[in-house]
């Protein structure tokens, strides 16, 4: 089992590098996150159209986090929990944000695809990997919200930098070198399905 590691965020870039797929990290510092398609496409059209976001995201970090939150009375957030959501949903998204942004550290649930992996090979980026159903969890390491961005969205769509200690333990699921364990686990599922396959049908023989 791999020693778990604190990594103070952001992320250097060299720090990134240093993560091998299946090292185990807990989170020290400030993240950002958002659950929202509608936000990832905002921060694209940045990009694109060369506009600073309105949370700087250069050299740094994009969870795909929700949040179950609520206003407060002196027009802040306070998020009551967060889980997070599936990354697969941005896979046509995220190179662009990697390599723009030169992002150090992206994470979710569901890992991404290879489009996504190439982008993080090339900038020095890491996918952690959540751990779904963990709201608790994840909940009780959030210290403080120290920004929101666009207001007009749900609470959980919105852009918020929050600041965390102890966050995880979370998984190295793609390293900045290319390795992913999502692609090693589903070519061992695919390895394994004729046996799987054979053995079904012989139950069912048998069974008749």
């Amino acid at each position: 089992m791999s020693s778990l590691r604190t990594i103070r965020m952001p992320m250097s870039r060299e720090e990134a590098r240093s993560l091998r797929a299946g090292d185990m990290v807990l989170l020290d510092g400030e993240i950002v996150i958002t659950a929202g398609l509608p936000t990832v496409q905002r921060l694209v059209a940045c990009a694109e159209e060369g506009r600073e976001p309105p949370i700087p995201l250069a050299g740094g970090s994009l969870m795909h986090l929700g949040s179950y939150s609520r206003d407060t009375a002196e027009g802040g957030l306070e998020v009551l929990y967060m889980n997070p959501t599936t990354s697969t949903r941005f896979n046509a998204l995220m190179p662009r944000l990697i390599r723009h942004f030169g992002l150090t550290a992206v994470g979710g649930k569901g890992g991404l695809d290879a489009g996504c992996v190439e982008a993080m090979r090339e900038v020095g980026c890491v996918y952690l990997s959540f751990l779904g159903g963990g709201a608790p969890l994840h909940s009780a390491a959030i210290e403080a919200v120290r920004e929101v961005a666009y207001p007009d969205l749900v609470a959980h769509y919105r852009l918020v930098r929050l600041a965390v200690r102890g966050l995880g333990p979370l998984t190295v699921g793609i390293d900045a070198h290319g390795n992913s364990l999502f692609d090693s686990l589903r070519h061992d599922a695919e390895a394994r399905m004729p046996e799987i396959l054979a053995r079904l049908a012989a139950d069912r023989a048998g069974a008749g």
